[in-house]
């Protein structure tokens, strides 16, 4: 499967929630997401622009394997050409992270951020409140069509919006993601 999705960065909150209403989106729900990404030793995976990720809101725990698609660079800066997503629901956080370790993958790194989410139709909104940057949009959709149709239903420009990883933006943001092995709310911790 892939996704689509456009990010534009440092969003108003209140004045994108009074757009989003407006709009006919739903608020569907806040999260507090913990994050685990895992790697081979060798790092392989990243070399790939891929990366394993375990995530849990301490409701619901996901494994997810992802792909950035078309990395138009050596070293995966943006632009690209979207991801390729595959996501499961496992039913315990710590014996998956378990298993990923005595299967010898190593941590690559630890997150957290917050998710406020709202849908319409077949698109997604997702506000993200990570450490150490200003909040983001996030609009996701079945196609990228669709999900700069969204965009510009909010009234932003989708030739001005972001197509790249989370990682992509901390980097415009003055911090290099592999430098760390925590990047949570309680603060960052260089490797």
């Amino acid at each position: 499967m892939e996704e689509f999705e456009i990010k534009f960065l440092e969003v108003d909150v209140p004045e994108l929630e009074k757009k989003l209403l407006n709009i006919g989106a739903k608020k569907v729900g806040e999260y507090d997401y913990i994050i685990t990404l895992f790697d081979y030793p060798d790092l392989r995976l990243d070399k790939d622009h891929s990366w394993l990720k375990l995530r849990t809101d301490g409701k619901e725990t996901t494994l997810s394997f992802k792909k950035r698609m078309g990395v138009k660079s050596s070293d995966g800066s943006i632009p690209d050409d979207g991801m390729q997503e595959m996501e499961i629901v496992v039913d315990d956080y710590q014996k998956t992270y378990a298993i990923f370790k005595a299967l010898g993958f190593i941590v690559k790194r630890e997150m957290g951020k917050r998710r406020v989410r709202y849908q319409k139709d077949k698109a997604v909104f997702d506000i993200d409140f990570w450490p150490q940057i200003p909040p983001y949009l996030e609009v996701e959709s079945d196609s990228l069509e669709n999900a700069k149709a969204a965009a510009r239903e909010l009234g932003f420009d989708p030739e001005k919006g972001l197509i790249c990883s989370a990682s992509n933006v901390f980097v415009k943001y003055g911090f290099n993601p592999n430098d760390y092995i925590s990047m949570t709310p309680k603060g960052f911790v260089k490797k």
